[in-house]
């Protein structure tokens, strides 16, 4: 009996599959060509049903111009904010509570003030992007990325190793070297915000007048010029996808060698910092920096293929993409393991075994 009910099952089965060959269709078969008669009826249902265009209101005043707008105010403040925070000797909420109750106006001054750009902060990052440039120009097997709309297909060096091994080694030999503190980006982190967060918002409106030839400037590659969305939105999403300055790609640089780096060293910058600071190195922290450093060279064993994902192939490089590398991840990829510099995570290390040797 048991096998008569299989049996019956499978015949089921195969009669339910048989009886549905429109949606089990195999995609090498071709499907008969509709007659014209039916082809034109279809053409005026489909323009039946489709709903009429809006014109421009309120959605593409919202999604063109007031959020790109609120974006573009409060993440550079956001920065400048957290930045100060981290800074004083408790970075809690609490701390910019009171002090935002004490007075806004006092409160920002003091934040413009603990994140002015000063002298040290340009050499700090003249010299950062100095070292970011000779590892770039090292040679390595040219990888593609994928074609654009517009024909392009961007080349790329593959030397992102080279980059991950000798930037750090230089970075960590300097300090031993006595050339500056091993905690230098912390020691010097709100005048370096404030220059990036200035020098950033200045290079998106360079980048804006290279997509549109404006300037003197002129576009590296076909997929350029305005969005049709206004200004405002064309410096917010950027006028030009592959982006070339002197060379050098203007994306993969500042995306990879400057953003992605400088999360790679701030942990241990950080960790340097808090040691100086607390007479021991803080589990939590040496913890966090570890496991930013193990990811970021995962990252670097595959920024080609980062080389060809949505935020090179379809991001044009302009505020959301570029100053967001540029600023933002430095700023606030890092806030955690900033703030324990003057907090400490209150963990500690395993005590040594006594049945060890």
């Amino acid at each position: 009996r048991r096998q008569s009910v299989s049996l019956l099952l499978c015949l089921c089965n195969l009669s339910v599959h048989t009886a549905m060959p429109a949606t089990r269709r195999s995609p090498a078969r071709e499907r008969p060509s509709p007659s014209p008669q039916r082809r034109r009826s279809g053409v005026a249902k489909s323009a039946a049903a489709a709903p009429k265009q809006a014109a421009p209101s309120k959605l593409s005043l919202v999604d063109h111009v007031l959020l790109p707008l609120l974006l573009m105010v409060t993440t550079p403040t956001f920065c400048h904010i957290t930045a100060w925070l981290t800074a004083q000797p408790e970075p809690t909420l609490s701390t910019l509570a009171a002090a935002a109750a004490a007075g806004p106006a006092a409160l920002a001054a003091d934040v413009l003030a603990s994140t002015m750009p000063d002298a040290k902060a340009a050499v700090l990052l003249t010299a950062f992007s100095g070292l970011a440039l000779l590892i770039y120009a090292i040679p390595g097997p040219v990888k593609f990325g994928p074609i654009s709309d517009r024909g392009a297909r961007p080349a790329y060096a593959d030397n992102a190793m080279w980059h991950c091994v000798l930037f750090p080694l230089v970075f960590v030999l300097g300090a031993a070297a006595g050339l500056y503190p091993l905690s230098v980006l912390y020691d010097h982190f709100g005048a370096t915000v404030g220059l990036l967060n200035f020098g950033g918002l200045a290079f998106c409106a360079l980048l804006y007048a290279k997509g549109l030839s404006r300037l003197g400037l002129r576009p590296s590659g076909p997929d350029a010029g305005s969005s049709g969305k206004g200004l405002l939105f064309d410096y917010y999403w950027g006028t030009e996808l592959y982006p070339q300055l002197g060379g050098v790609d203007v994306k993969r640089f500042v995306n990879c060698r400057i953003s992605m780096t400088y999360w790679m060293l701030a942990g241990v910058s950080f960790a340097a910092a808090s040691h100086s600071r607390h007479g021991r190195l803080d589990p939590g922290l040496v913890l966090c920096a570890a496991s930013q450093f193990v990811y970021l060279v995962k990252f670097f064993y595959w920024e080609i293929g980062y080389m060809r994902s949505i935020d090179i192939i379809t991001d044009r490089a302009g505020f959301y993409e570029t100053w967001g590398c540029l600023v933002w991840v430095p700023s606030i990829y890092t806030l955690h393991t900033r703030s324990m510099v003057q907090l400490p995570s209150g963990l500690s290390w395993p005590p040594p075994r006594a049945d060890l040797p």
